[in-house]
């Protein structure tokens, strides 16, 4: 008997509506037969996603974002950070002295508005600032942390966006000593709160801070945060001669991890998905 597949269409509907469409085509044998199960299929899909946002819209309940959001905040708050907000347009200022200038490679992902100001590519220049003023402070440690939008010229993938969100939070005033095992604990609490299971650590390069620690997904080898510690080269551009430990996760990884999904744009912001139901069914 002759396998068949689905067509390229049928396999792109079924994978918009959250279903493998490498495994539901099993013991099909007649291009009828085929299109009768796909209609099956999808009819039981729709019906089911159907009520699925009916839910989400009436039951008054966050979606998996801002819940995953609110459970960071309480965590971290409990742990003694504050949380900040800073300014989503940044200066070329700015990320050159993150070192990011006119050959970088970052350079061609900034989504430039004139010729002095861009959309931010990271929340790390803006907190930056803050731990040049929170230097000033007389007790150590000063704990904040930040989750917002950023943005970069990326095509839109399985593991990336152009519009995404990240969780930034820094440590100033970590003793040297701890700070690495520090890191691995603050990443830990992190991946704990929202509820991923199975990471590891892994030291890789970044074009911006050099050597990180990244907390990475296993099996899947998905990097969901990198840390780095100071004092750092970066740090002479800033004023900043604290110690210290931060680290960046990226929210959309942290959510399609956390319930095994392997795309990234059902999870970030979108007029397409609401958590991660797809909208046009």
């Amino acid at each position: 008997m002759t396998k068949l597949y689905w067509t390229d269409t049928q396999a792109a509907r079924l994978k918009m509506l959250g279903l493998d469409p490498a495994t539901a085509a099993e013991g099909l044998d007649t291009p009828a037969r085929r299109n009768q199960a796909f209609q099956a299929i999808e009819k039981k899909q729709v019906n089911a996603l159907k009520s699925e946002l009916a839910d989400r819209l009436t039951c008054c309940r966050p979606i998996r974002a801002v819940q995953l959001s609110q459970d960071l905040d309480e965590m971290l708050r409990q742990q003694g950070f504050a949380k900040v907000s800073t300014p989503t347009i940044t200066t070329r200022k700015a990320l050159e002295k993150m070192g990011i200038h006119d050959t970088h490679p970052l350079n061609e992902q900034i989504f430039w508005i004139n010729h002095t100001q861009c959309l931010r590519p990271m929340l790390a220049p803006g907190l930056y600032s803050l731990m040049q003023d929170f230097a000033r402070l007389d007790f150590r440690p000063v704990r904040f942390y930040e989750i917002g939008s950023c943005f970069r010229r990326e095509s839109d993938g399985a593991s990336h966006s152009s519009e995404f969100t990240m969780l930034n939070l820094v440590e100033m005033g970590t003793p040297e000593a701890d700070r690495m095992q520090r890191l691995r604990n603050l990443a830990d609490r992190v991946a704990r709160t929202a509820r991923v299971t199975g990471t590891r650590f892994e030291k890789e390069s970044s074009a911006v801070y050099g050597t990180t620690l990244d907390l990475v997904a296993h099996p899947s080898g998905l990097e969901l945060g990198s840390g780095a510690v100071g004092p750092h080269p970066l740090d002479t551009a800033w004023g900043i001669t604290d110690t210290w430990v931060g680290m960046g996760f990226g929210m959309e990884r942290l959510l399609m991890e956390s319930v095994n999904d392997d795309a990234m744009g059902r999870w970030a912001k979108s007029l397409s998905y609401l958590d991660g139901i797809p909208l046009r069914i």
